[in-house]
């Protein structure tokens, strides 16, 4: 493979945020540093208080397993670890494995010598995660309106917290972010199959080259944004799609409380209309 060549000159020492050379390794293929030994660690032990808590539930019933938040009357404080301590444990943990994945992109991509912006798209995901179990929670005044850890109890939560606000379609944030999902998988759907209708030709065919790329979007909608600019869209409408999704979710409850019909009032009242 030219990738085994690559990596002799790809392996060197430097690109570490902590630890310098001493936890500057691999394993296999898998660059570790310092973050790769905190995400280990924050994995098996978030992975192992799951398990402890469908031991003392009612059922190992894989889709019924659920790690509810302390009930609401504890507020912001520690709860008992069987009434939602485990799941205030169980949230540091993920944060904690997330963070370190992300710097551990950081450390890669510094030895690479390639830009940040891999570990900056992972920070998105991570920051809609947060804000669905810290920052609303927080805006709320207690844990208990974070998500359950659970298939069906997640389900159940999202169903619920939608029907809350009545209809939260109508959640504008919520539009935004349906909208940039759909034409997130429309962008990667027509650069997929680009590339694919490019370098993978028929037997016996040649394989075509950028020319003939740019040159469909051309004939077909009259414009190519190019090959660096399709990524840079790319990135963009999967950022704006977690961005808009995680704005959605934090603005109802602690900012709007009715349901989100009721919002859209300002548009009959406008005097356009007398």
């Amino acid at each position: 493979m030219s990738m085994l060549s690559f990596e002799r000159k790809y392996r060197v020492r430097g690109g570490t945020l902590i630890g310098g050379d001493l936890f500057d390794f691999w394993i296999g293929p898998f660059y570790v540093g310092f973050f790769g030994v905190t995400s280990a660690f924050f994995a098996t032990l978030g992975t192992l208080l799951i398990i402890y808590g469908a031991a003392i539930g009612p059922t190992w019933n894989i889709w019924q397993i659920n790690i509810a938040p302390p009930d609401l009357s504890y507020g912001l404080g520690f709860a008992p670890l069987k009434e939602g301590g485990l799941w205030q444990f169980i949230t540091i943990c993920a944060i904690g494995a997330f963070v370190s994945w992300a710097l551990r992109e950081v450390e890669i991509a510094r030895k690479l010598g390639i830009g940040l912006h891999i570990p900056f798209a992972f920070a998105f995901a991570i920051l809609a995660y947060v804000t669905l179990v810290v920052i609303r929670p927080i805006l709320l005044g207690a844990w208990g309106h974070g998500f359950p850890y659970g298939i069906l109890s997640h389900l159940d939560w999202v169903s619920n917290v939608g029907y809350q606000f009545l209809h939260f379609h109508y959640n504008p944030a919520h539009m935004i972010a349906i909208t940039f999902f759909f034409t997130t998988a429309l962008a990667l759907s027509l650069h997929g199959g680009l590339i694919l209708s490019c370098t993978n030709p028929a037997k016996g065919q040649p394989v075509k080259t950028a020319e003939h790329e740019n040159t469909f979007f051309r004939d077909d909608i009259g414009y190519s944004i190019g090959a660096l600019g399709i990524h840079r869209l790319g990135l963009f409408l999967a950022l704006a799609a977690v961005f808009f999704s995680a704005v959605c979710i934090v603005i109802s409850g602690p900012f709007w409380t009715r349901g989100w019909p009721e919002w859209w009032n300002w548009w009959l009242n406008m005097p356009i209309w007398g």
